[in-house]
């Protein structure tokens, strides 16, 4: 950590040790713990194939939802009419033999979905599990209905959906493409601050305790060593269960 922290510059026979020079280290993704509460509601919110809104754009509800005003409030007003939605409505096929509609008559918007079963979130510690239910619709009837599928939603996955969101979907919800996009909550690159802004720790709680004035180069070292396992794991390709484990110490 201290060569990433302090580069050198070479200036004829001078060697500068540039030690106010904030650095990042790229990682594998991990949740930003602070975001997490607001991560399974969007994660609740879209589908996880599509990234469309999962609630019914024709309900009334629905439409009085995004004539508010308060961000908040409408983003609250979308959750709560889209956690419930168990499978992303896709648009019926257009039936040939229905007859010409009135001349002048507005065409019906569907959703426009995919069609995909939805998990339902369940927050556990630090991790995010979603829940599969197979869709009904997809399962013929002389054939037994499979068992709900578990697993956990990795940073990856989140990030994924996320990415997929659409800009209008985006603003629908109340968030901000400028400021406030939903792939922003999952750390991808951490910043490194050098050591002499590195804030130092009082130990023992109070005022008077002695500082620890190296806790925070100790954890920077921490994070990097455990990105590198890692890495390492998905380079030497590892079972998913050794991946996991060191994905969960990394978050940690």
């Amino acid at each position: 950590i201290s060569k990433l922290a302090t580069p050198v510059y070479h200036i004829g026979t001078l060697k500068i040790l540039c030690a106010a020079m904030y650095l990042s280290v790229g990682t594998a993704n991990s949740y930003l713990l602070g975001f997490l509460a607001k991560i399974k509601k969007l994660l609740e919110t879209v589908c996880h194939n599509c990234g469309k809104i999962k609630a019914n754009t024709s309900d009334p509800k629905f439409l009085e939802a995004i004539r508010m005003r308060d961000p908040k409030r409408r983003f609250d007003h979308i959750w709560r009419l889209s956690k419930d939605v168990s499978v992303c409505d896709a648009d019926p096929p257009a039936d040939e033999d229905e007859p010409y509609t009135k001349e002048g008559a507005k065409p019906v918007r569907g959703h426009g979905g995919c069609g995909n079963s939805q998990p339902t979130i369940r927050k556990e510690g630090i991790t995010l599990v979603g829940t599969w239910k197979p869709n009904k619709n997809m399962v013929d009837d002389d054939m037994d209905m499979p068992q709900p599928e578990k697993k956990v939603i990795t940073p990856q996955m989140a990030l994924n959906v996320f990415k997929a969101i659409s800009s209008e979907d985006v603003r629908i919800m109340g968030l901000s493409n400028d400021y406030a996009r939903p792939e922003w909550m999952i750390i991808t690159v951490l910043p490194v601050p050098p050591p002499p802004v590195r804030p130092s720790v009082l130990v023992g709680g109070s005022t008077s305790g002695q500082r620890g004035e190296d806790d925070l180069t100790y954890k920077l070292a921490e994070i990097v060593r455990a990105n590198q396992n890692v890495q390492r794991c998905e380079q030497e390709g590892a079972p998913e269960h050794v991946v996991r484990e060191f994905e969960s110490l990394l978050q940690y």
